[in-house]
């Protein structure tokens, strides 16, 4: 995949090497993830194993009952005695056992921290928190569950593909051909949010290509290649407007209640603690070369390079007005994968940008084009808050009143503040205002539009 014209040159750098995109899948890899760690890790694979067999629930959860505190406590308790296992050797120079490593140490650090008692103090066990910071640094990456560890690296193909391809490498994923290797809560409704976005970036394939091709063609800008590149773009709305539906369809097998209440928690950052609580890493002030994290945000939907490559393409501009403040989507880009990081960087980068091209031809066919990528753009982000009220803002309002009414029935003095009214915001994932990120992201998609 090339994202200018010098790509074209013989001693060019083939493009997936340089930012691990592959020309058909993506950012996601081509064949399946692997699917466990060497012996020398097997301790943490048998603990994540441990946890998901446990059936655990998180310690603010309604229905907890003292023996899912105890079970849960048990576990814990076996964490905390785990040696602190090496980051060193085959771990670090393979980046297949490397992304592993990383789900693998986040979603035990998730089930740690989001089954402790909602009263006392985060302290996350050496056992868990050196190695998680390690692996971090070295895949360059936050310590804690990203979008990446839920979707790009955590899938597999549901039945064994049929034949290889003709290079003798396996077959690319198919949409409907997918599962997901690892859930918190082993529920459908898990493993169908993370496949939803594993296929809007298998789809978003075929946009990566016609920026590819828009891009050649505006290298050349005569008559001919203003013709193309607007029949690019009237593809490309077309295929975001099937990201749009694959987004949606996401209510086909996933109940919002269950991902509210039983898969939503697992994801929380620390700034999206109810509770304000600091994530303390034991044991990193003993390290010369380790420090603590600066901000822990859980994965998100902003976190996916597929969505960040059609803003960049199309001249979407999401940044803060504020300098000292980075705006939520500049801050997502440190949560994906480094070369995917370089990719955005480098098309940013680019000396000619679409939009600049748009406005300079003053082509009305061309403009037309443009303008139709762009609203399909803004409606997939009117879809993205459809799916948002659905599964977050509606039952949080509803558990909301449910808590005032069990507050008033006992006329405790304390009545919950139903989010997304008074006083706190309810927040993402990604522990952002959640409604106010959303309206944002969708106004400045509609705002691209040239008239």
């Amino acid at each position: 995949m090339t994202i200018d014209s010098s790509i074209h040159q013989e001693n060019a750098i083939p493009v997936g090497q340089v930012f691990d995109v592959d020309s058909r899948t993506g950012f996601m890899p081509p064949q399946p993830p692997i699917r466990r760690l060497p012996a020398t890790w097997e301790e943490w694979e048998a603990m994540l194993d441990a946890a998901i067999a446990g059936g655990f629930k998180c310690g603010d959860a309604a229905d907890l009952t003292e023996e899912d505190a105890e079970r849960s406590e048990s576990w814990r308790a076996q964490v905390r005695k785990m040696p602190v296992l090496p980051v060193n050797g085959a771990l670090t120079s393979c980046p297949l056992l490397l992304r592993r490593g990383h789900l693998v140490l986040t979603f035990l650090l998730h089930y740690y921290v989001q089954t402790l008692p909602v009263d006392v103090s985060i302290l996350i066990p050496r056992s868990i928190a050196i190695p998680v910071l390690r692996v971090s640094n070295v895949l360059d990456i936050p310590p804690l569950l990203t979008f990446s560890d839920t979707v790009l690296y955590n899938w597999d193909h549901k039945t064994a593909p049929s034949s290889a391809n003709p290079d003798g490498g396996v077959e690319a994923p198919q949409l409907d051909n997918l599962r997901s290797q690892t859930t918190f809560s082993g529920l459908a409704d898990e493993e169908e949010f993370y496949l939803c976005s594993a296929r809007i970036e298998l789809r978003g394939v075929e946009a990566l290509e016609l920026m590819r091709q828009t891009m050649d063609e505006m290298f050349v800008g005569d008559e001919i290649a203003v013709r193309r590149i607007s029949a690019y773009l009237k593809t490309m709305a077309s295929v975001i407007n099937e990201l749009k539906t694959l987004l949606l369809d996401v209510r086909k097998q996933c109940d919002p209640e269950r991902y509210y209440s039983l898969v939503r928690p697992w994801f929380r950052g620390e700034d999206s603690d109810l509770k304000k609580r600091k994530w303390v890493f034991e044991g990193v002030e003993d390290e010369q070369d380790l420090s603590p994290p600066r901000e822990l945000s859980g994965p998100s939907a902003g976190q996916s390079s597929i969505v960040h490559v059609l803003d960049v393409f199309l001249g979407v501009d999401h940044q803060s007005k504020n300098s000292d403040k980075p705006s939520f989507m500049s801050r997502m880009l440190t949560y994906m994968p480094r070369n995917h990081r370089l990719f955005l960087k480098h098309l940013s980068a680019n000396p000619r940008p679409l939009r600049s091209f748009i406005v300079s031809a003053q082509d009305e066919e061309l403009l037309d084009s443009y303008n139709k990528a762009v609203l399909a753009l803004k409606e997939f982000r009117d879809a993205h808050m459809i799916i948002a009220t659905l599964y977050i803002i509606g039952p949080a309002r509803r558990a909301a009143r449910v808590a005032m009414a069990g507050a008033a029935q006992i006329d405790s003095g304390a009545e919950p503040t139903p989010p997304g009214k008074a006083g706190e915001p309810l927040k993402g994932t990604g522990g952002t205002d959640l409604v106010k990120f959303l309206k944002d992201t969708r106004n400045r998609t509609g705002a691209t539009m040239i008239s």
